[in-house]
């Protein structure tokens, strides 16, 4: 058979062969798994959606279950419509506009397997909260030697989770059981059905799946994220590694080599590592500004500009902002003619303006706050690693381990070239964890960390001991962006200014970012879309941060250019007029 039996739609199924498998003399199937037979297109997964599509699931049940597998009666239309077509999803894998393979799900009781098993929830191993029947599995027999059917079963467990169902369950034919459980499958109950036609009720969960040599060969997803990003595969054996004590004279001296490659690679005088995100190491920011006392301009062309302004406000800062357009670059003479008031301490501005993929110009900020006496502050969060970032003259900077660094989530660092101010009332009104001078003051460790991460990051720094991650980076940047441009989509930021490792596409308002990212999610390709000011302004983002490899760039690039196409979304939209300075706002 072809087909692989399921549930109802195959009760009374007799099998013809293992298809997408070879006959072993034993009678089982050999799974065959040959990279150089698989289709060449891209295959998309969906879910059933139009008359058409229902028209396709009609015309492969019928070659399966009434011509390959004869269990209805033959028909003139040769379309076979399943008893419960109204209360079906059905999850489709296509090449281009053909169907290639498919399932059935169905959340609404009575099961078929309750036909067959009274109460057969006793019998489950875990009582789920919400479960799904999986039927109709079937694999045009053009496509039974390529990854249709893994695909489909990633594309079902990922249905599964975002509907909030914690199992599936299937009526497998004992023909079949090693393919079952190699796709997660596990068996329970008795078997059910009739000599000739036995079946084995089994069970689909995420822990099963995730075990399962499918989803091994299917692999996780590809991170095409400013973070979390692909690993290499030293520095996830890194961090599998024995955890070690934060005392150890082990830990100590990695975390000075850490501190010192970070300051190599960034010209910064010193930095300090906590465990936490960006957010707070831009918060230890905050509280060295609120030391070092003065008003300051917090600079703004993107989101995580403006995030600043609210780290600002926060801490009760008094300051002004100075805003320039999204997806443009910095008004540098706007900031100029500000600074030359004379009525600032400090700035503080993003360098990498991931929101807009805009990269600021942080020698212009550096000379403006020599010339007029200004410390200067800036988030890094996303250009370290990304792009050379020199920080000397710089006097306090955040970055990040989890982004363009190449480790993973976990620790930050506040990068300084000035010593901690410690002042008595001052010092107090710092949070403890916050305060770099206790960090200072402690040899950098005050508190406990993680040497798991630690560890990761120290094999992940070792490629930066040459410049070799910048100009992958930039590379697969420029391969991504023409390729975008290519389809007709416009690209936020202007070439000049573009920070050569993450792009802002500003979608047409025929395209959803909601819709496309998740299908491209669907596909196994991770693009950045969910966050809620990419949602507003219907943006999707795509880095070129990570361990990435250029075939699955390729491969992702061939997914999105037919989604696009197959969408009708060809067009090129007018780029975005130049950005000139805007008001200057007060803030206390």
């Amino acid at each position: 058979m072809a087909a692989l039996p399921l549930g109802d739609g195959t009760d009374a199924a007799r099998s013809g062969g293992c298809g997408s498998h070879r006959e072993r003399p034993s009678g089982q199937c050999e799974t065959t798994m040959d990279e150089t037979e698989l289709i060449r297109m891209p295959i998309l997964y969906k879910i059933a959606e139009t008359e058409r599509d229902r028209e396709l699931v009609a015309h492969l049940n019928y070659r399966t279950f009434v011509e390959e597998i004869p269990q209805h009666e033959a028909n003139e239309a040769r379309r076979l419509i399943d008893r419960y077509d109204a209360e079906n999803t059905y999850l489709l894998a296509m090449d281009g506009e053909r169907l290639a393979g498919m399932l059935a799900v169905r959340d609404r009781r009575p099961f078929s397997m309750d036909a067959k098993i009274e109460r057969f929830e006793r019998f489950l191993p875990v009582q789920p909260k919400r479960m799904v029947e999986i039927r109709l599995l079937a694999v045009d027999p053009a496509y039974r030697r390529s990854r249709v059917l893994f695909g489909l079963i990633r594309f079902l467990d990922r249905y599964l989770e975002r509907g909030d169902y914690d199992m599936g369950i299937i009526s497998g034919t004992t023909r079949e059981l090693h393919l079952y459980r190699h796709l997660g499958f596990l068996p329970f109950a008795e078997l059910v059905g009739r000599e000739g036609a036995w079946y084995q009720p089994m069970y689909l969960t995420r822990a099963s799946y995730e075990a399962s040599r499918a989803y091994r060969y299917m692999k996780r997803d590809v991170q095409f994220l400013a973070g979390p990003v692909e690993v290499a595969p030293e520095v996830e054996r890194a961090m599998q590694g024995r955890p070690l004590s934060h005392r150890s004279q082990a830990f100590m001296r990695m975390h000075g080599e850490v501190r010192r490659k970070l300051c190599a690679m960034s010209n910064a005088a010193s930095v300090h590592l906590m465990l936490g995100s960006g957010t707070l190491a831009n918060d230890a920011v905050a509280g060295q500004l609120k030391r070092y006392g003065g008003r300051g301009l917090v600079l703004v062309n993107g989101e995580f500009g403006r995030r600043l302004t609210v780290h600002a406000r926060r801490w009760a800062l008094p300051f002004d902002t100075l805003e320039s357009e999204y997806g443009q670059p910095l008004h540098y003479e706007g900031v100029r003619a500000a600074a030359a008031g004379g009525k600032y301490a400090w700035l503080w501005a993003v360098h990498g303006e991931t929101s807009t993929g805009v990269l600021n110009d942080l020698a212009q900020l550096k000379q403006v706050c020599r010339e007029y006496g200004m410390r200067l502050a800036v988030d890094g969060v996303s250009s370290l690693g990304a792009v050379p970032t020199d920080l000397s003259g710089v006097s306090w900077a955040s970055g990040v381990s989890g982004k363009a660094l190449g480790a993973y989530t976990g620790l930050c660092f506040v990068f300084q070239g000035d010593e901690p101010r410690v002042s008595g009332d001052a010092q107090d009104l710092l949070p403890v964890y916050m305060d770099v001078a206790a960090y200072e003051q402690s040899a950098g460790i005050p508190f406990s960390q993680s040497s798991n991460l630690l560890a990761a990051l120290d094999a992940a720094l070792r490629a930066f001991e040459t410049d070799a991650p910048y100009a992958h980076t930039a590379s697969r940047y420029r391969l991504i962006r023409s390729a975008v441009e290519e389809m007709g989509l416009r690209v936020l930021a202007p070439r000049e200014h573009q920070a050569p490792y993450i792009l802002t596409i500003a979608l047409p308002k025929e395209l959803s970012s909601r819709e496309l990212g998740q299908r491209m999610l669907d596909q196994g390709f991770a693009l950045q879309f969910e966050s809620g000011y990419l949602l507003e302004r219907n943006w999707l983002q795509i880095a070129s941060l990570g361990h990435l490899k250029e075939k699955d760039i390729v491969r992702m690039l061939d997914v999105l250019r037919l989604f696009v196409e197959t969408m009708g979304k060809r067009r090129q939209l007018p780029l975005t007029k130049e950005a000139g300075p805007q008001a200057v706002a007060a803030n206390r």
